[in-house]
């Protein structure tokens, strides 16, 4: 780790491939880690290729019978240990996220909280993995129903959470039985190294968990999909990827969990408490400085309160410091990538090609670092561009409606279905619309939902399966029926 790492993160980080409880490493040199903030270095890992990932699928499965077979309980104080660990060094590692990540520190405390609870719910989880005990029906014979380790799972995780999208995969599968090899993003690697570091010391045996930091993913996710030894790939990503590699996982009929994109509609009915609708939109476009995929994406408000709600969220922004995610006071850093930002430069200056109206923000500031201003765009047109896809930066589009039905079918209009937030002052109401709405999750006048005992998950493009709670668990185990009779 460089000198300035060193400094910023005041802990000592790992930069080397982890298989088989060693680093080693990677065969093609070295990846450079940039701080957002600065466009410069400030770190250079292990760059993983084929045959590291040949190699650390070969450790899991070298490692994956002993630790199946070690009681639940002895798994789950691995796991409780590393919860712990991560606790006492929240604040180096939260650090070390704005480092490689580039959010605000604030969200960064946030997201190592988050994250270390997956370990400390699974540690609990690890001693409930229950089956089932029945008779069939015809009295010929007992149902006994068991969940065992899937085996070998290949985890691919993103850089807008690489501390907590780590542990919510990790976590379940260390505690269902299974070996992995995580491939963390490319912009995130050293977050994920550390967690690692982590589970080695809290006790996890060597090689049941391996990282692999790369620049090249393609190749080597395929040949470790090709291998039989996996058996079950977990991805967290974008919808074009995810379509990639569910292809690529059929050939070899690989268990897969996919949670991909998202474009979360953000309702205000016409009775919503505004006030308390802008601190919930606050909440839930600027989490992450709206780099997630539970980021509110669209507001649909309805006509009679819309411009209050889109003046006040206005002020509200106005009032975020923009700047390095360690400087004191800022609440919005640079996004993760010069892509990022363009990209989201792009879709507001489209918007207000479209009609939109700028009412907050809507540039990129003349300072090196990926930044871009907190942005809202009122009275944007139904059939804006910006509504169909995914911004992934702080910018929140405001589109008015009329009515209730109408509100539904706006929010529906889109090929993904991973969350949906709702406002309004009518319980009845919202639960209607909130089983109306595509969505694998809704919030009722709450800005946040994730939970780690709660499923997290979409339907339509935004994924297959879920993460959280018990049914995470689930994910990482198959189901086995035995017949017998006495």
């Amino acid at each position: 780790m460089s000198s300035d790492l060193a400094a910023i993160a005041g802990v000592d980080t790992p930069t080397r491939l982890l298989i088989g409880g060693q680093w080693s490493a990677g065969q093609r040199g070295v990846l450079p880690v940039i701080d957002p903030a600065t466009e410069q270095p400030i770190a250079e890992v292990a760059d993983a290729g084929v045959q590291d990932g040949l190699d650390a699928v070969g450790a899991a499965a070298a490692a994956l019978p002993g630790w199946a077979a070690r009681a639940p309980r002895e798994r789950g104080e691995c796991l409780r240990r590393a919860f712990e660990l991560m606790i006492e060094r929240a604040e180096p590692l939260a650090r070390l996220m704005v480092a490689e990540n580039g959010k605000a520190l604030p969200d960064a405390r946030g997201e190592i909280a988050y994250a270390a609870e997956f370990f400390r719910w699974y540690a609990e989880e690890a001693v409930r993995n229950e089956g089932a005990f029945t008779t069939s029906p015809s009295g010929a014979n007992k149902i006994l129903v068991s969940h065992q380790p899937v085996g070998v799972s290949g985890l691919i995780t993103p850089g807008d959470f690489p501390a907590a999208m780590a542990t919510r995969k990790i976590g379940p599968a260390l505690a269902a039985g299974c070996s992995v090899v995580l491939k963390p993003a490319k912009e995130t690697p050293l977050t994920a190294l550390a967690v690692a570091g982590i589970l080695a010391e809290a006790g996890v045996p060597d090689g049941v968990v391996n990282v692999l930091p790369t620049s090249k993913p393609g190749p080597m996710t395929e040949a470790m999909l090709a291998d039989p030894r996996v058996r079950k790939l977990s991805f967290t990503g974008s919808t074009e990827v995810g379509r990639m590699l569910l292809k690529t996982a059929a050939d070899h009929v690989i268990n897969c969990s996919m949670e991909l994109g998202g474009n979360a509609p953000f309702l205000v009915f016409e009775d919503a408490d505004i006030d308390a609708a802008v601190a919930g939109a606050y909440l839930a476009k600027m989490r992450n400085g709206g780099e997630a995929c539970t980021a509110a994406n669209r507001f649909y408000v309805h006509e009679s309160v819309a411009a209050e709600f889109s003046a006040k969220l206005a002020k509200r922004l106005a009032a975020v410091k923009l700047g390095p995610g360690l400087e004191d006071g800022v609440e919005l850093g640079p996004l993760v990538n010069a892509d990022t930002r363009d990209k989201v430069a792009g879709l507001v200056a489209q918007a207000a090609r479209d009609g939109g109206q700028v009412l907050l923000g809507g540039e990129a500031p003349d300072r090196p670092g990926y930044f871009y201003e907190a942005t809202v765009l009122d009275d944007v047109p139904r059939d804006a561009g910006i509504l169909s896809q995914e911004i992934f930066g702080p910018v929140a589009p405001v589109v008015r409606f009329t009515g209730t039905d109408e509100a539904i079918a706006l929010a529906n209009g889109t090929e993904y279905g991973l969350v949906s937030y709702l406002y309004s002052g009518d319980l009845r109401r919202s639960l209607q619309v909130a089983e109306a709405l595509e969505a694998g999750m809704v919030g009722i006048n709450r800005g946040v939902v994730s939970d780690p005992a709660a499923p997290f998950g979409g339907v339509k493009q935004s994924g297959i399966g879920r993460e959280g709670g018990h049914d995470g668990l689930l994910e990482f185990t198959e189901t086995k029926y035995i017949a017998v009779e006495w």
